[in-house]
Order: C-alpha cells, then sequence, then structure tokens
C-alpha cells in the first residue's frame, strides 16, 4: 500500500491533508475531533494580536450557491480573524500539540503591519510548540478594511517585508497565505520567496457578493437590511486555484517553492489534481463544513487507491502534471480530433445537437428517428458537444493518424510540432 506520510517544509504529518485556518479550526475542541477523524494536520484559526477585540457579526455569516441537487457550490463567508482572546487560544494549542505529537499543527497569524506587532505575537506562540505560522495575506474582507489581510497580500513589496520580520523573529517554519485578487499571482509568490518564506499556500478567498434578495434589496447574507462582500471558496473556486498553483509551480522565479493546495478541494481525486499540479499537500474546508470532519477518511481511502492502482508513491504524484501545462503557443496545432457519437449508448435528448447548432459550429446532424450524426467536414474538435452529454463516454474525440485526411481542410494531418512550427505563424514565414 502507498505510503501517505507526507513531510512538507519539514513538517510532518500522517497524511498530506490538513484543515485550512477556517471557521472549522477556531477551538481545541473542534480540533482534536478533526485530528480523530484522520486529518493529517490543522491550520488554526486566524489569530490577531491582543487589544481592542475582534467583533463578529450575530448574524448570518454564510452566502451558498446551490447547484440544482442543493450541492453546495460556493459558500461566501463574512467571518472575521477569530474572535476569542489570544491567550486563550495559545493554551489550547500547546494542550492539542501536546496530546498530538505526530500531527502538524500551524498557527494562522495576522497583525497590523509593522515589526514590533509581529515580533511580539511570534514571541507570545513560540512556547505552543506548533510546527509553524502561516501568515494571512488572502483576506478580502473585514480585515483588509483594516489594513490587513489581501490589503497586504496586493502588494508584493509589503509581502517580502512582513515575511522577512516574521524569518527574523522566529525560529519556525514560514508559509505565506496568498490572495487570489490579483491580476498575476506570481508577483506576491516572488515577494515571499524574497522574503524567505519556506513554502506559498493558495488560494485564499474571492473577493464576492453570492447573491442579491430581491425582496430587501440586500446582498446576502443579509444583517438587519445590509450586506457586505465576502471571501468565496468551495468547489467552484477549484478551476481558478489549479490555475494559480500551476503558474506558481512553472514559473522560472518560483519553481521549487513549496505549495500548500488550497481551494475547492472535496474529493481524493481534488487533492491528486493539485498535487500533480505542484503542490506538496494541500488544505481543505468547505468540504469540512459541508459534510463533517470524517469527509478526509474517503480522501485517504480514495488517495491510497489511485496510487497503489498506478504503482507510485505520493512523491511520484507530486509536480507529475507541471512540465504538461504550457502557453497556447507552443500547443500543438496540427494534433486533429472528431467527435464520434456511440449510437448504442445515445439517449437521443439531442443536447448536442442543440449546443452545436445554436452556439458552436453545425457539425452535428439530426436524422429521422433523432439519431445524432457528427457531420466530419464541420467538426473544428471543440469539444462541447462531450461536456455537454448527459451520458458519460457517449461522445468521445478520435484522433486523426498522421496524414490522414482532415474532411474539414482537405489536407492531410501534418507533423508541425507547436505554433512556433506551423506556416500561418507569422515569425516562421519570417524565419523562411
Amino acid at each position: 500500500m502507498a505510503d501517505l506520510r507526507s513531510t512538507f517544509i519539514g513538517i510532518k504529518s500522517p497524511n498530506p491533508f490538513w484543515l485550512a485556518s477556517a471557521p472549522p479550526t477556531d477551538k481545541e475542541y473542534n480540533v482534536r475531533r478533526a485530528f480523530q477523524a484522520g486529518w493529517g494536520g490543522v491550520v488554526w484559526k486566524t489569530l490577531g494580536s491582543e487589544g481592542p477585540p475582534v467583533v463578529n457579526v450575530n448574524g448570518p455569516r454564510y452566502g451558498v450557491i446551490h447547484g440544482p441537487d442543493r450541492r453546495v457550490l460556493g459558500i461566501n463567508n463574512i467571518e472575521l480573524i477569530t474572535d476569542r482572546p489570544l491567550e486563550v487560544n495559545l493554551r489550547e494549542i500547546k494542550s492539542v500539540k501536546r496530546d498530538y505529537p505526530d500531527r502538524a499543527l500551524i498557527i494562522s497569524l495576522m497583525v497590523p503591519c509593522d515589526e514590533d506587532s509581529w515580533r511580539d505575537i511570534l514571541a507570545r506562540i513560540e512556547d505552543t510548540e506548533a510546527d509553524g505560522v502561516e501568515l494571512n495575506f488572502g483576506c478580502p474582507h473585514g480585515m483588509a478594511e483594516r489594513g490587513m489581510g489581501s490589503a497586504v497580500g496586493q502588494v508584493p513589496e509589503y509581502i517580502e517585508m512582513v515575511t522577512g520580520w516574521v524569518k527574523k523573529h522566529s525560529r519556525m517554519p514560514c508559509i505565506v497565505k496568498l490572495t487570489p485578487n490579483i491580476s498575476d499571482v506570481r508577483k506576491p509568490a516572488e515577494a515571499a520567496k524574497r522574503g524567505g518564506a519556506d513554502a506559498v499556500s493558495l488560494i485564499n478567498t474571492i473577493n464576492s457578493i453570492t447573491s442579491v434578495d430581491l425582496d430587501l434589496f440586500a446582498p446576502q447574507p443579509t444583517i438587519d437590511g445590509k450586506g457586505s462582500h465576502g471571501g468565496y471558496c468551495g468547489p467552484a473556486v477549484k478551476p481558478i486555484a489549479l490555475n494559480m498553483v500551476a503558474e506558481i509551480a512553472r514559473h522560472p522565479e518560483t519553481a521549487g517553492l513549496p505549495i500548500s493546495g488550497i481551494g475547492g478541494i472535496t474529493t481524493w481525486r481534488d487533492a491528486a489534481e493539485f498535487m500533480a499540479l505542484g503542490a506538496g499537500n494541500v488544505q481543505v474546508c468547505t468540504a469540512a463544513m459541508t459534510y463533517g470532519f470524517k469527509v478526509v477518511q474517503e480522501m485517504i481511502t480514495g488517495l491510497h487507491d489511485y496510487l497503489d492502482s498506478h504503482e507510485m508513491e505520493l512523491s511520484d504524484l507530486i509536480g507529475r502534471a507541471t512540465p504538461n501545462v504550457t502557453d497556447w503557443q507552443h500547443l500543438n496545432l496540427n494534433y486533429v480530433t472528431k467527435a464520434v457519437i456511440d449510437q448504442d449508448a445515445c439517449i437521443s435528448c439531442g443536447r448536442c445537437y442543440a449546443a452545436c447548432e445554436d452556439t458552436s459550429h453545425q457539425a452535428i446532424a439530426m436524422k429521422p428517428g433523432r439519431v445524432f450524426e457528427v457531420i466530419e467536414e464541420e467538426c473544428v474538435a471543440c469539444n462541447l458537444c462531450v461536456d455537454v452529454c448527459p451520458v458519460e463516454d457517449c461522445i468521445t474525440m478520435r484522433e486523426l493518424e498522421l496524414g490522414e485526411i482532415d474532411k474539414r481542410t482537405g489536407l492531410p494531418r501534418a507533423g508541425y510540432a507547436n505554433w512556433t512550427q506551423h506556416p500561418n505563424n507569422p515569425m516562421a514565414r519570417a524565419a523562411e
């Protein structure tokens, strides 16, 4: 059986599944139950410095986007960092770590952007024996409006400066949590690396309003007739998170920088995709909030089975897909496929026909008896028919062999490696 034990920036855990800093990790009771359920690590809900207490709303804190079957696709969260006293949190962290020495326990931190504040809180947490710190530079609401969170994470110079303070005043491994609310996530990652960060984690939540109450005419969740923007997470943000993880993993300036992947991870497969794109471990929040802590057991079993079936170890998976992420101009324009409909599997629903006829290339014909066939001369292999078909593997894409005639162009499939060699590329013509 594959060994799921994980070592991430020197931090050991029995598996690569950590709970992200969020409401599920805000107290000792929760964290103990999470460890009992099987989580390999926990990032404790963000702590702040002592001073005026943090005050959360005493009303709805979450707005939810549901799928047609009421499955949770995304959650908008307007909750702030911990509103529990710092000393209580520190005492509980020390107690949990004492009883679970084999589990990773990371402390998320957010304090004002001055060196004294960071030095003071780091001195306070050293005694907890926690395994590391995660700098919350991503919160897009509430704390950002106080000059913290994404207000720092959107300024690379601040990231580098604060990370440097943390490395200067602490012995603990340092993870920098990045905001997705920025045009190029590689820039803050570069800044974190320059500041001495041991790793980055991403993505934090996306600034959002999930819905509007059309009776109250206010964003949801609604507090006494008003609403606020919050942080969006859950399965809906996974594609955005995967892309940002891949961007950092393949960027020359940040390649090799350890990544903790976050964003919509609900199943073992989601986790495996993040790790294949370069994440050394993953952090989960929405899945635990939706299904409870024991969801990790399915993740552990699924990842075990996948690695065993592929005769791989965890280390073989990490970064396996990164070399295959490229830019458009390096794609092979002479790789040609055509849609093929399996008539035995087709249920004659007509979705492929409607999608192709109305919004694509009119490459599917409806014959008598609602028989749908691909018009190869018109098919550009866009894959839309595959995506809208409700029957798995009913429509597939067949690759043309080299030299086989493409009925759409009347030309044989050629052997250009990519667009840079294609004769229609102006640069290629100039070179000739």
